[in-house]
């Protein structure tokens, strides 16, 4: 006798078979265009100059804080000790813990 581990298994990839063969042989559907689609809008917008302006601000006063905090530290680097050699000196690892018992 067949057993059910064998069945259930074999049907659910008979129906995914199935399930992808039909989705990739049949046609898709013909789509209908609606007569109250409108086109593209083609009025320019409005706020494209206002927009510009306000990144205009932005940007200037960006520029400006970032002069401000070049002059205050014109040498500052990134990391400190750039020049010093990597360490030399021996650096211990973590030791291993034993496995927690029951």
């Amino acid at each position: 006798m067949i057993s059910w581990r064998l069945i259930v298994p074999a049907v659910l990839v008979a129906a995914a078979t199935a399930g992808c063969f039909t989705y990739f042989v049949t046609a898709p559907p013909p789509v209908e265009a609606s007569p109250d689609i409108k086109g593209p809008d083609t009025r320019a917008p409005t706020f494209i100059d206002q927009r510009s302006r306000a990144e205009e601000e932005a940007k200037a006063v960006f520029e400006r804080a970032a002069a401000a905090i070049l002059r205050q530290a014109p040498e500052l680097k990134a990391s400190v000790g750039v020049n010093e050699p990597p360490t030399a000196e021996h650096i211990p690892l973590p030791k291993k813990r034993p496995l927690p018992r029951p």
